[in-house]
């Protein structure tokens, strides 16, 4: 086929359908159209011609010509598509290197072979420019609900016709056991939208927590007025859900809001979640209260929190302990997902067993160390006194409200106590120069000789050593391991150093070592200040 047989305005007609029927700009189409005639063209002259082709917009010529580039001397490589400045001079006025000589070549006649060729250079131009129309269409509906038509099920995922593309729902983004058949209507979540070199780049979600929220927003329109918020959503999909709700105008319920009359608004969100039980909780910026009432219907008897390891302890009465775990653990699971701590539910037995053993492991430090016998120790533990260094440095009043406790027996407490301690760090001190502990580190302000022992025992034995060491590993912290917080024990952990204590701590020994300049400090100090100022000024 000669293209200069065919009806040039059939190009453009060709182009107009194609760009219609895949809603991208007919310009795009043309591109590709010149783009396939140009590679057919470089066939039949040889690919080391620089072939271009441009088809007229108006009336659909198409015009080949081949441009060879002026280069210098020494950079000429290709006889072809390049020509020095003396060969350029047959064809131009005063040729300088860059220029281009232009000259038209007859059209080529398009065999089988290259008319294949050029079909699947324009398809794949077409399709390159159908998912760069859908990813800019999609990529700021990340987040929103969408409405689609199931065209086919590929290995449990499941096709969605989303009317101007296409999107996936993938089997592990199903609620339990869905099965969609061909022209079913489906309504999901986007998860994301990303750029992707083949197959659906708009991925769906109907598990998503954020998919509940969003469908409240629909049913509630307190919510999308934003008069009520969602602040947390944890979700077992298809079975039960937790959703943690506020109101900010005190005449409205956010809890009774969320519900609807007679129960209407959360059983749209049920039935379209396949049955999947809600409980609506009024989140409370109090973490107790709101674990409180995160663990309903269980009721609990007390709450403690450990702010530093982000964990907290429940106690709730022994009929309860079922009720607050849930089966399989599901109540205290999600009840956890929506506060952002880890729990851990312990019966009031259990409570009051953990709390004996304390007051008897204190009890018997005070008997061991302090000569007492066993009453007068319980007394002092009754009392809140959990160590040597509080009896031993806390004013003497605090000692004097113990019953049956004078100034003189007060002062003897005292006096024993601070004589242990005094031992205890001599012992220590000792042990540390025996593992061969430098007077650098033994010298170190903040480090006591208890801390330098344990410091030396995990071979820390000098300045250098300790200005090498992370703040997580002599304080200890928290790791994220496949969903699951891991405890990393810390060196100095059982002296209640903090991690800010244990940072500044080793900034103070690189600073000591001459590895950081103190300035640098200061100046990352006044920048952090201003950052934080720049932050309070925007809200």
């Amino acid at each position: 086929m000669a293209i200069t047989s065919a009806n040039q305005l059939e190009l453009l007609q060709t182009a107009e359908a194609v760009a219609r029927e895949k809603m991208i700009d007919p310009a795009l189409v043309v591109e590709a159209m010149e783009e396939s005639l140009a590679r057919a063209a470089k066939s039949r002259y040889g690919s080391e011609m620089d072939i271009r082709v441009e088809i007229d917009r108006k009336t659909g010529r198409a015009k080949f010509t081949r441009v060879r580039t002026v280069v210098a001397d020494d950079a000429l490589e290709n006889y072809q598509a390049e020509m020095t400045v003396e060969q350029a001079k047959q064809f131009l006025d005063d040729p300088k290197v860059g220029d281009a000589f232009v000259e038209e070549v007859p059209p080529v006649e398009m065999g089988r072979i290259a008319a294949q060729s050029a079909k699947q250079v324009i398809l794949q131009k077409v399709r390159e420019a159908e998912r760069d129309r859908q990813f800019e269409e999609f990529k700021d509906r990340v987040g929103t609900i969408i409405n689609g038509v199931v065209k086919r099920e590929e290995y449990g995922n499941v096709i969605v016709d989303v009317g101007r593309g296409e999107a996936i729902l993938r089997r592990n983004e199903k609620i339990g056991r869905e099965a969609y058949r061909p022209n079913d209507r489906v309504r999901c979540y986007i998860k994301d939208v990303r750029r992707e070199q083949r197959g659906p780049q708009i991925f769906l979600s109907r598990t998503d927590p954020q998919f509940m929220a969003e469908l409240f927003k629909m049913e509630v329109p307190e919510i999308y007025d934003g008069i009520i918020e969602i602040k947390a959503v944890a979700r077992d999909p298809g079975s039960r859900a937790k959703i943690a709700v506020i109101s900010y105008d005190s005449s409205i319920d956010p809890v009774g809001a969320c519900v609807g009359m007679r129960g209407s608004r959360v059983q749209a969100v049920v039935n379209e979640l396949q049955g999947e039980k809600i409980d609506i909780i009024p989140w409370n910026e109090d973490q107790a209260t709101f674990l409180v009432n995160a663990l309903q219907p269980a009721e609990v008897s007390k709450v403690v929190i450990d702010e530093d390891a982000q964990r907290i302890e429940v106690v709730v009465p022994e009929e309860q302990l079922s009720l607050a775990i849930g089966r399989r653990g599901q109540n205290v699971r999600l009840a956890s997902q929506l506060t952002g701590l880890d729990i851990d539910i312990m019966t009031e037995a259990e409570d009051s067993e953990r709390r004996q053993k304390e007051f008897e492991e204190r009890t018997k430090l005070f008997v061991d160390t302090l000569d007492l016998d066993e009453f007068f120790a319980q007394l002092l533990v009754s009392e809140g006194f959990t160590n040597l260094e509080e009896v031993a440095y806390v004013d003497l009043d605090e000692l004097l409200v113990i019953d049956g406790v004078d100034e003189d027996t007060a002062a003897e407490l005292q006096a024993r106590a601070r004589d242990v301690i005094e031992a205890q760090t001599k012992a220590a001190l000792d042990k540390a120069r025996e593992l061969g502990v430098e007077d650098s580190l033994i010298a170190f302000e903040g480090l006591t000789p208890q801390m330098v022992l344990a410091l030396a025992e995990d071979d820390v034995k000098s300045l250098e050593d300790f200005a090498t060491c992370a703040d997580w590993e002599l304080a200890g912290g928290w790791t994220t391991v496949k969903g699951e917080r891991v405890k990393d024990e810390g060196i100095l952990e059982k002296f209640d150093v903090s991690l800010e204590e244990a940072q500044h701590m080793v900034m103070t020994a690189r600073v000591m070592l001459g590895w950081v300049d103190p300035t640098e400090l200061e100046t990352d100090a006044d920048d952090s200040e201003i950052d934080g100022d720049d932050e309070e000024a925007e809200a």
